[in-house]
């Protein structure tokens, strides 16, 4: 009889599923859950971030037979407070003065920019554009952006602190995510069973081969866009070339969309040196992203992702839409994750089908 049939149960079983979880939120019974996963995330996040990049260093200096593994991992924590400090003691005057000197000449700048274009507009419009009807708008926008701000300085003041929090939390996940982290996969073997051990050990191991893969890889693509994108800066004599390419470093970790991010300073400070700036930014840009795309990602990330240019396109839009500059971040390699392990599902259940 139909009402036997394993897919009526199993979709009775999903819908009864469901319907639950929907009273259960009704009942406002997932709020201590998700404020669990809502602070646990962030620094998750950022430590198995650096736990991809600071690993092999750890397990290459593990090696060694009179080092343990606690006296590397403190040895890296001691080598990258080092290059900190160094970087500290090369660029932090430089930087300083940079932000400084751009936090108080943008404003003036952009001012004179707009007063030029206003005086351009004047002479040229011929009574189309209301200069009036724009200061009103622009006046009213900034008003109200102001207003908002004073709203939420109480939410400001909790994110930073939020921020704060994070920022001396990770070192510590990082230690023990380090520390121990070689032991994950034997714990999640023990929930696997036996017959099955050596699939699920391939599907662990291709998901952390992946992760890191993309971690390291798109590390190594940032920073080769930042430095080049800072030659291509000083090359075209447009200022605070090392903050306006420190800042492309940081957003170019998001793959297409990220330079693209990164670069929307620099064309706001070329429109208030001088406009023309502006095309060589972008011809700047463009010459970048080609030695990034035919030279630099194939040799570091080559094909490992094995994911179409297209779906990443797609998947940062969305991400972008629901999560912000976070879901742009994780969308890539949670896709990859999930294809990997799907993928080795299927795999694993045709052999089973053909066994059997």
């Amino acid at each position: 009889m139909w009402l036997n049939h394993s897919y009526f149960k199993y979709m009775t079983g999903f819908i009864l599923a469901l319907i639950s979880i929907y009273l259960l939120s009704l009942l406002d019974a997932f709020a201590p859950i998700g404020t669990i996963i809502s602070t646990l995330f962030y620094p998750i996040l950022i430590a198995g971030f650096f736990y991809y990049i600071c690993s092999p260093i750890v397990q290459l200096l593990s090696k060694v037979k009179f080092i343990p593994r606690t006296l590397a991992i403190l040895i890296v924590y001691a080598s990258a407070a080092g290059l900190f400090y160094l970087l500290y003691r090369l660029l932090a005057a430089t930087i300083q003065s940079q932000v400084s000197n751009l936090s108080s000449n943008l404003p003036e700048d952009l001012k004179k920019s707009a007063q030029e274009a206003e005086k351009t507009i004047e002479e040229n419009d011929m009574g189309v554009v209301s200069l009036s009807s724009i200061r009103q708008k622009a006046t009213s926008f900034f008003s109200d952006l102001a207003s908002a701000a004073g709203d939420h300085a109480t939410e400001i003041f909790s994110a930073i602190t939020g921020a704060a929090t994070v920022l001396v939390v990770v070192p510590f996940v990082l230690f023990f995510l380090l520390k121990d982290g070689h032991r994950l996969l034997p714990f999640l073997m023990n929930f696997i069973p036996a017959k099955h051990q050596e699939e699920g050990k391939k599907i662990l191991k291709n998901i952390d081969q992946t992760l890191g893969a993309y971690i390291i890889g798109q590390i190594t693509v940032a920073f080769t866009d930042g430095v080049l994108m800072y030659i291509g800066y000083l090359i075209i004599g447009i200022d605070y070339a090392l903050v306006l390419s420190i800042f492309v470093f940081l957003t170019a970790v998001v793959p297409f969309f990220g330079p693209l991010i990164g670069v929307l300073p620099a064309v706001v400070v070329s429109l208030t040196q001088d406009p023309a700036m502006v095309i060589y930014v972008f011809i700047v840009l463009i010459v970048v992203q080609q030695l990034e795309g035919n030279i630099v990602a194939p040799v570091v990330l080559g094909n490992r992702l094995n994911v179409h240019p297209l779906t990443i396109i797609l998947l940062l839009i969305v991400a972008a839409a629901l999560y912000g500059f976070i879901g742009m971040l994780i969308a890539v390699p949670l896709y990859a994750v999930l294809k990997v392990t799907l993928k080795n599902l299927y795999h694993f259940y045709r052999l089973r089908r053909i066994q059997t």
